[in-house]
C-alpha cells in the first residue's frame, strides 16, 4: 500500500525519487511521554554521542492568510552525526506540526522539545510571528501543567537579537533566520543537494512503520489517539514529501525563490531547509582543527540549560 502523490511535474525543483530514496529511518525518537507508553528502547531518545550535534528547527505560522491555509508551525529534530571521515549525516529523527497554537504555547513546546531531545541549537525564523516566539524563548518559561521552569535562551549568531535577551548568562543556542533572497536560495539548493547526495535520512513510510510498530509489545494496547500520535512523525514525513514536490520555483532573478501554490503550504519545507542549512554552517566550524579558536562574534558553543522545578 502506498501514498497518493500529487505534483512532481517535469522541471519541479524537488524530485520525488531523490527524496524517497532517503526514507531509511525505521524508528523515530518519540517524546518521553509517548516512548514510555511503548516500553521499547527503539523509540526512546538516546544518550548523545560525542560526534553528534542535535538541531531543532521551527517555522512559525500562527495565522492563516487569505491565499494559503498555513496556520501551522513545523518542527524538525536533526541528529547530525559525523562519520570517520569527519563528514556529517543529517538524521531527521522527529517531526511534528502544530496548528492553532498561540505564541507563548508554541514557545513552550519548542523549549520543552529542546530539553527533551537534548538539542544543541534551535533554528528559528524570526520574521512575522517567529519574533514573538523568540521573545518568549529569551525569557524564563514556566510550564503551567508541571511547574517546570525553563531558563531563558539567547541568540548565537546575531548580536542585535542577542541583546533582546536580558537574562545574564543565558545559553547562546538560538540561531535566528532572517531570510533574504540569497539565503533562501542557498537553503533551497542545499536541501535539494542533500537529498540527491544522500546526506539526509528521513523516516520510512507510515505503512512500513505500522509493520514495525505491530512488532512492539506495548503498541497494541495503546488507545487509537495514542497510536496516531506515535504514527504522526511518519505521516508528517509523507506530507513533507508531498509538500516539497508540489512547490513552485522561480530563478529569473538569479536566486531560487520557492513558493507554494494557492491553498497549499511550505512550512515543512522552510523548517527543514533552514535546519540543514544551519547544520552545514555548523559542520564547517565543527570540522576546524580543535586548536583554532572560533571568532566569538560568530556564535558560541554552550551546553543547553536544563529545566528546573519550583
Amino acid at each position: 500500500m502506498g501514498a497518493e502523490w500529487f505534483g512532481d511535474d517535469e522541471g519541479s525543483f524537488f524530485n520525488f525519487d531523490d527524496i524517497a530514496k532517503n526514507r531509511q529511518i525505521n524508528y523515530v525518537w518519540l517524546p518521553p511521554e509517548l516512548s514510555a507508553k511503548l516500553g521499547d528502547a527503539k523509540f526512546r531518545i538516546p544518550i548523545k554521542q560525542a560526534n553528534e550535534t542535535r538541531i531543532l528547527s521551527a517555522d512559525i505560522a500562527l495565522m492563516p492568510s487569505k491565499r494559503h491555509n498555513n496556520d501551522a508551525a513545523s518542527l524538525f529534530i536533526n541528529s547530525m552525526v559525523a562519520n570517520r571521515g569527519g563528514r556529517y549525516m543529517n538524521n531527521i529523527v522527529y517531526t511534528q506540526n502544530y496548528e492553532g497554537e498561540l505564541t507563548d504555547s508554541m514557545a513552550l513546546i519548542i523549549r520543552k522539545c529542546f530539553d527533551d531531545f537534548s538539542c544543541d541549537y534551535i533554528v528559528l525564523d524570526v520574521k512575522g510571528p517567529g519574533l514573538g516566539v523568540y521573545d518568549s524563548l529569551v525569557r524564563d518559561l514556566v510550564d503551567p501543567e508541571t511547574g517546570v521552569i525553563y531558563p531563558a535562551l539567547s541568540c548565537c549568531n546575531d548580536d542585535i537579537y542577542a541583546s533582546r535577551c536580558k537574562i545574564p548568562g543565558a545559553a547562546k543556542v538560538i540561531w535566528v533566520i532572517n531570510g533574504s533572497a540569497r539565503l533562501n536560495s542557498e537553503c533551497a539548493i542545499h536541501l535539494r543537494d542533500s537529498f540527491r547526495s544522500g546526506r539526509v535520512r528521513i523516516p520510512v513510510t507510515e505503512y512500513d512503520a505500522e509493520q514495525l510498530l505491530s512488532e512492539i509489545r506495548g503498541y497494541a494496547s495503546r488507545t487509537p489517539e495514542e497510536k496516531m500520535k506515535i504514527q504522526l512523525p511518519y505521516i508528517n514525513t509523507t506530507l513533507l514529501i508531498n509538500e516539497l514536490i508540489n512547490l513552485q520555483h522561480d530563478d529569473s532573478s538569479g536566486y531560487v525563490r520557492i513558493y507554494e501554490r494557492s491553498n497549499m503550504r511550505k512550512d515543512r519545507y522552510s523548517s527543514l531547509s533552514y535546519n540543514l542549512y544551519v547544520g552545514s554552517q555548523l559542520e564547517i566550524e565543527l570540522s576546524k582543527p580543535k586548536n583554532l579558536v572560533p571568532d566569538s562574534s560568530y556564535f558560541a558553543f554552550k551546553a543547553p540549560a536544563l529545566g528546573r522545578r519550583w
